[in-house]
């Protein structure tokens, strides 16, 4: 019972995840900051002359002020309510785009 190998609440029900059900302030901004941050890359390839067929399609998303802020916060999921969830529950939201939903949504 003690020791080294004594139970404890991660070993006896999982990880217990601490995942806030709403986006702060802050973490609102760090979003923002990394929309524009991908807008400024796309920009800069852009402007460099290169022709590929990632770089048309990234010039077809919306940029980051062109954005409804439903749509930088939250994501489409078919199985949630309202057809939403936030984007911090998304896994790995901050390395997928995540700028085009699907029509109605």
């Amino acid at each position: 019972m003690f020791g080294a190998f004594r139970p404890s609440h991660p070993s006896l029900s999982g990880l217990l995840w601490k995942v806030p059900w709403r986006l702060s302030r802050t973490r609102k901004a760090n979003q923002r900051d990394r929309l524009k941050k991908v807008d400024a890359v796309i920009e800069a390839v852009r402007s460099s002359g290169v022709q590929c067929a990632a770089l048309t399609q990234a010039l077809e998303l919306p940029k980051e002020h062109e954005m409804a802020p439903k749509d930088k916060y939250t994501v489409f999921s078919p199985h949630s309510r309202n057809y939403r969830k936030g984007i911090h529950k998304v896994p790995k939201f901050t390395r997928i785009t995540h700028r085009v939903n699907p029509k109605g949504f």
